[in-house]
């Protein structure tokens, strides 16, 4: 049974940087556009109003992790009582690139504590479907380190000082958090997708397991004669 008030669903997409679950979620969510159904896109650290607070203390460095992960915490509220509760209560398909997860990955790994994180949280709905995006570190590093110019500081977790080299701290952290979504994998019933597959192969994998989990004939637009 859903929970009293809410007739949406929640589809959440998780994994590590360059997995393509980005392109995914996008895809999918093309996808039920294209059925007429009525469905919301929200992508994490995304609210206005965290933004430019976010922005000034990644650039001089004056993020704690329990701080950083307040930030997220702030604009993950901000944008689940604006947007996400909302949408769910109009009965709207409501896809989440990112969810509560990225930062009991994240914020995990620069020391945060795991209960904790979980009751910062404890507001927010579990998705009706989580996906998981998984493949072997090696390449989605490697997608990552081939088409950036430049690392930013945190995404690397140069402040967590596992080297000084922006590159091996990058694959470090990465690893860390990888490790991190597996063990939530269980926790949480993830969904695992192979991510090495074929961008095609993907998403057609995952049109059937959304068709097969929630009945989409629920949220189509009703067309006005």
């Amino acid at each position: 049974m859903g929970e009293p008030g809410i007739s949406g669903k929640l589809i959440a997409v998780e994994g590590l940087d360059g997995s393509g679950k980005s392109t995914q979620i996008y895809l999918l969510h093309q996808w039920l556009l294209g059925l007429g159904c009525k469905v919301f896109f929200s992508e994490w650290n995304s609210s206005v109003i965290v933004k430019d607070a976010t922005r000034k203390g990644k650039r001089k460095h004056l993020l704690t992790p329990t701080t950083f992960s307040l930030i997220h915490a702030t604009d993950f509220a901000d944008r689940y009582e604006r947007q996400i509760l909302p949408m769910l209560k109009a009965g709207y398909l409501v896809l989440c690139d990112r969810y509560i997860y990225t930062s009991f990955a994240r914020d995990g790994v620069r020391g945060c504590n795991p209960g904790w994180l979980r009751k910062l949280y404890g507001f927010a709905k579990n998705p009706d479907v989580t996906l998981y995006f998984k493949l072997p570190l090696t390449t989605a590093l490697g997608r990552i380190l081939e088409g950036r110019i430049k690392l930013q500081y945190f995404e690397a977790g140069m402040d967590l000082g596992l080297s000084i080299d922006i590159r091996e701290s990058f694959q470090i952290f990465q690893r860390m958090v990888m490790d991190q979504y597996e063990r939530m994998s269980e926790e949480f019933g993830f969904t695992i997708v192979d991510a090495s597959r074929s961008i095609p192969i993907q998403q057609e994998t995952i049109r059937g397991l959304i068709s097969n989990r929630i009945d989409l004939s629920q949220y189509k637009q009703r067309v006005k004669r």
